[in-house]
C-alpha cells in the first residue's frame, strides 16, 4: 500500500477518477444491454465502494507513513486517526448494502422497523467529522514533516483544503509527498529541538 506514496500526481488522478469512471462505464453498459436500468442502482454502491476505497486507502497510507517521518516532540495520536477513518469506512460500507437492498426488497418506511434508518442522521454526521479529522490530521502531518517544527491550523488550512476538494488538490499535494518519500525513504531517526 505504501506504493500509493510513490505515484505521480498524474498516476493518482487517473486512479481516483479513471477506475470509478470505468466501473460507471461497465454499470450503464450492463444496465443497457440487459436492457435493466435497475442494474445501475446495483453497481452505484460498488462504484461508491471503491472510490471511497481507494481515498480512504490514500489517507491511511498517508497518516501512518507521515506519523513516522514526524519530529520526536511533534507526535500525534496515530490510534485515533485509525479509528476515525474506520468508522467512515464501515458507515459507508453498512448504508451502501443498505441501499442496494432498499431497491431491491420492499423495505418499510414507517413503525419500527424504519427505527434503523431514523437513526442515520447522527451516525452520517458523526462520520463526517471522522472524515474532516482525518483531513485535519494528514493535513497537519504533512506540512509538519515538512516545515519541521510545530504548526497550528493557520499553516496548513492550505493543504487541509487540497485534500478536502482532492481531485484538484492531489496535482499540488502528490509532488510534495513524492519528495518527502523520495529524499527520506524511511522515516527519519535524526530528533529536533524546538526549544529555540
Amino acid at each position: 500500500m505504501k506504493k500509493i506514496l510513490y505515484l505521480k500526481h498524474w498516476q493518482l488522478f487517473a486512479l481516483f477518477i479513471g477506475v470509478p469512471v470505468l466501473f460507471q462505464i461497465a454499470a450503464f453498459s450492463a444496465a443497457v444491454s440487459g436492457n435493466d436500468p435497475m442494474l445501475i442502482l446495483f453497481f452505484l454502491p460498488i462504484i461508491s465502494l471503491v472510490l471511497t476505497g481507494l481515498y480512504f486507502s490514500w489517507f491511511y497510507t498517508l497518516g501512518v507513513n507521515l506519523q513516522g517521518k514526524l519530529p520526536a516532540r511533534e507526535k500525534m495520536n496515530l490510534s485515533r486517526f485509525k479509528l476515525f477513518l474506520l468508522i467512515p469506512s464501515v458507515y459507508i460500507l453498512a448504508i451502501s448494502v443498505f441501499m442496494t437492498g432498499a431497491y431491491f426488497v420492499d423495505l418499510p418506511i414507517s413503525g419500527p422497523e424504519f427505527l434503523v434508518p431514523g437513526l442515520l442522521v447522527p451516525v452520517h454526521l458523526f462520520s463526517m467529522f471522522c472524515i474532516f479529522y482525518s483531513m485535519y490530521f494528514v493535513a497537519k502531518a504533512l506540512k509538519t514533516v515538512e516545515w519541521r517544527r510545530p504548526v497550528t491550523f493557520s499553516d496548513f488550512a492550505g493543504e487541509f483544503f487540497l485534500i478536502w476538494f482532492f481531485p484538484i488538490g492531489i496535482w499540488f499535494l502528490q509532488p510534495r509527498i513524492n519528495a518527502i518519500f523520495a529524499a527520506g525513504g524511511e522515516a527519519d531517526e535524526e530528533k529536533f529541538d524546538f526549544e529555540a
